[in-house]
């Protein structure tokens, strides 16, 4: 398998909403409103890190980053998401891949931490963990994580970018 992580360039956006769609279309937990999240995020200018896996000049996975609002008044926080492999190619290793280039860029960039919303099982391996000072409300909070990049962990409510209420 040979794999390339790159940032998304413009004559990828077609090739990312396809993959979102199908990464998302059979997810218990999703809204099926990721591709439209993605897209708001990068019209509104708000992905950071938009990065893709390329196979054979395909693209088969993509991981989106944003700036989080924390209610302490915080600064240099993110939040990880959607992450999307295509369906065939998952539990091979790609979104490892993307999870990890995704994290460096973020370092790189001086970002203080990074929260997510997802399966603890998945984002622990990374790590993730919860934070009981610092919820997402109405979410259970081992849902709910964060890695510390630089500094201590914040406290209070994260508030994601306008675009994850996205319904078109």
């Amino acid at each position: 398998m040979d794999i390339q992580i790159r940032d998304e360039q413009e004559n990828d956006l077609q090739a990312i909403e396809d993959l979102t769609k199908q990464a998302f279309l059979n997810a218990e937990h999703s809204s099926h409103t990721e591709h439209w999240i993605i897209n708001r995020l990068r019209k509104h200018e708000q992905l950071t890190v938009s990065m893709v896996a390329v196979e054979n000049k395909n693209i088969i996975g993509h991981v989106a980053i944003s700036p989080v609002t924390i209610s302490s008044g915080t600064i240099g926080w993110y939040g990880l998401g959607p992450i999307s492999v295509l369906p065939e190619k998952q539990g091979m290793g790609i979104g490892a891949l993307l999870m990890y280039a995704a994290l460096e860029r973020l370092k790189q960039l001086g970002a203080q931490g990074c929260v997510v919303l997802g399966d603890p099982n998945y984002y622990t391996r990374f790590g993730f963990k919860a934070y009981p000072e610092l919820y997402l409300k109405e979410v259970p909070p081992e849902y709910f994580q964060a890695i510390v990049l630089h500094g201590s962990i914040p406290k209070g409510e994260v508030i994601y970018h306008e675009a994850f209420k996205a319904t078109d």
